[in-house]
């Protein structure tokens, strides 16, 4: 199976065994109306913390049980002036601590930032996975060819369920232009895959309820009949 390389992984492909366990410590729960209260026994948690020490917290009480996963990772577009903070025992890594990532262009390492940061987390959830889990991973067109190597190589390729194109509102304002640089981006990704090849996916759909029909808005502006609800 061809394979990813990039400037750090061989650092990387076992920090997630070097990161140190933390004990989760409930400090308040909620109550039917928002508010603070005592300890309510949900099993229900909203960590507050650096994610990859929250995700190895997680192993000893729920590895191998996670039904469902949901990420939004940075997309890496150059704008979100995300941070790279894992304290990997690399001289190079070393230098990237506490550094913004840069744009395409004045960060030459801007990828090679954004896999080191991938990898361990994913290795991480892979393992919180159940045997009939699936995992979701919301991306765009700047890192989706990188996730779906790495996703391949941690998953197994034999695990890619699907890609699916999420269509994302835009202003269309190329339009007034006779020449353009580059084509909108009129979609974002989300990859889906399994843990093994024997999970099967339920049912993603269900029977329309004219009573309640949502109105497909996106594509069709001002229209409003029956062939054009979901």
């Amino acid at each position: 199976m061809p394979t990813l390389n990039w400037i750090g992984k061989d650092k990387v492909l076992n920090h997630h065994l070097e990161v140190p366990f933390h004990v989760l410590e409930r400090q308040y729960s909620f109550d039917e109306a928002g508010k603070h209260e005592e300890d309510n026994g949900s099993e229900n948690m909203i960590i507050h913390g650096d994610n990859l020490l929250a995700l190895k917290s997680l192993l000893p009480k729920y590895e191998g049980k996670i039904k469902c996963i949901y990420i939004d990772p940075p997309y890496n577009t150059g704008n979100e002036n995300w941070v790279y903070n894992d304290n990997v025992n690399d001289p190079q890594i070393q230098r990237w601590l506490h550094q913004v990532v840069g744009k395409e262009g004045e960060d030459l390492s801007r990828h090679d930032k954004w896999l080191c940061m991938m990898y361990p987390r994913l290795k991480l959830l892979q393992r919180l996975l159940a045997d009939d889990g699936v995992i979701f991973i919301s991306i765009d067109v700047f890192e989706y060819a990188h996730l779906k190597c790495i996703m391949d190589e941690i998953f197994g390729i034999a695990n890619f369920r699907n890609c699916i194109a999420v269509r994302r509102g835009i202003k269309n304002v190329q339009a007034q232009f006779e020449e353009v640089q580059a084509l909108s981006l009129g979609h974002e990704y989300i990859y889906l895959y399994s843990k093994n090849t024997q999970a099967k996916l339920p049912k993603l759909s269900k029977p329309l309820e004219l009573a309640k029909a949502g109105k497909w808005d996106t594509f069709w502006r001002g229209t409003d009949r029956p062939t054009m609800r979901y």
